[in-house]
């Protein structure tokens, strides 16, 4: 699928990897449609084409963005791809995880991403087309020590990914997944630099991943017409 003139909804678009993509995908020509809980800052807005839509909601609540969807449907008439990028993280070890901790990342990075998806995923079917991408990670695939709330909910996106392109794939909608491994971020920003040079030394490619290297997959991932029900991983190699 080629972006130019695609609207493209990209839940979580207010830094980090959303908004790589979001600004890579602008950047083709497509109509980026930013998602937050909150409005954005100024300079994220600059970013964009005057005009850039921008819609707010919390994605573990269903109803609310049931509505928020509709009325984006009804608005610009069509999606033709969305980016389920929207995630928290609560990380503790296992044995001292409280049972709201866990339910709360899954039920906004796994029950969330289905509450946005359904609706779009209806809408992409009765037109015949659409792209779907959801955001796992590495430990979605391989699990991680204090991330059992995290690594859950991933694994969760990757067996919702294979479904979901078994539905679509015969009214021509494709789904794919990427699984991010360390990519650099505010998060990884906070590691001390002791933490961050063991980090790199366990990977491959001896460093973190970068925003954008993200967004190019995501790029592919659009443009690549044979490619459904597949989780990409982009680690540096930090997974072999």
């Amino acid at each position: 699928m080629d972006l130019k003139d695609k609207n493209v909804l990209i839940t979580g678009s207010t830094r980090g990897i959303g908004l790589s993509i979001a600004k890579r995908f602008s950047a083709q020509g497509a109509n980026v449609i930013l998602h937050g809980r909150s409005e954005p800052k100024p300079e994220v807005l600059a970013a964009f084409p005057e005009g850039t839509k921008f819609i707010t909601g919390d994605i573990s609540d269903a109803q609310a963005m049931k509505d928020v969807l509709t009325a984006l449907i009804a608005d610009v008439d069509h999606i033709d791809v969305l980016v389920n990028n929207a995630g928290i993280v609560k990380d503790t070890l296992t044995i001292r995880m409280s049972t709201d901790a866990f339910a709360d990342v899954v039920n906004t990075n796994l029950n969330g991403t289905f509450n946005v998806t359904q609706p779009i995923f209806k809408h992409m079917l009765k037109q015949r087309t659409g792209v779907i991408l959801n955001m796992s990670s590495i430990v979605g695939l391989h699990g991680n020590i204090g991330q059992a709330n995290y690594s859950a909910s991933k694994a969760g996106l990757i067996g919702l990914t294979k479904s979901l392109a078994k539905e679509g794939a015969m009214r021509g909608v494709r789904v794919n997944a990427i699984a991010p491994g360390m990519i650099a971020s505010d998060m990884t920003s906070q590691l001390s630099e002791k933490m961050q040079t063991t980090i790199k030394e366990s990977i491959p490619l001896k460093r973190f991943g970068e925003v954008d290297e993200i967004a190019q997959t995501a790029q592919f991932l659009v443009e690549n017409e044979y490619l459904t029900g597949q989780t990409i991983t982009v680690d540096g190699g930090l997974s072999l």
